[in-house]
C-alpha cells in the first residue's frame, strides 16, 4: 500500500472531491486544512488580497491510501483532469502497516 498525499490551493478543493470520487483505486480520502507559508510571488494568481495581508495561502492536504499498481493511474488522471495541475504538490510514501481500531 502507498499514501498519496496532495496539497493543493483551497479553492479547487470541491472539484478536487469531484474529481476523486469517479477515479477507480480510490476508495476514499481524507481533506485537512493546512496554511501555505513561505515566500509568495505576487504574479501568482492564486493569492488573493486576504493571502498577501496575511502572509499565508490556504490550501488543503489531501492523503488517499492506495494499492501500489493504482498509484501511477491516479496520478496521470488527475494531471489529465485540467483544472488540477499547477494548483499543487504531491509525494507518495510506502505504509508499514494499516488497520482499522
Amino acid at each position: 500500500m502507498k499514501n498519496l498525499t496532495l496539497i493543493v490551493h483551497a479553492d479547487i478543493k470541491q472539484a478536487l472531491a469531484d474529481v476523486l470520487r469517479g477515479l477507480k483505486g480510490v476508495s476514499g480520502f481524507t481533506f485537512t486544512p493546512v496554511e501555505g507559508h513561505g515566500p509568495q510571488d505576487e504574479r501568482d494568481p492564486q493569492l488573493s488580497a486576504r493571502d498577501r495581508v496575511v502572509g499565508f495561502t490556504p490550501h488543503v492536504r489531501v492523503d488517499i491510501l492506495l494499492e501500489d499498481a493504482d498509484v501511477r493511474g491516479v496520478l496521470e488522471r488527475l494531471r489529465a483532469s485540467g483544472g488540477l495541475v499547477g494548483n499543487g504538490v504531491y509525494w507518495v510514501t510506502r505504509l508499514e502497516d494499516q488497520g482499522r481500531l
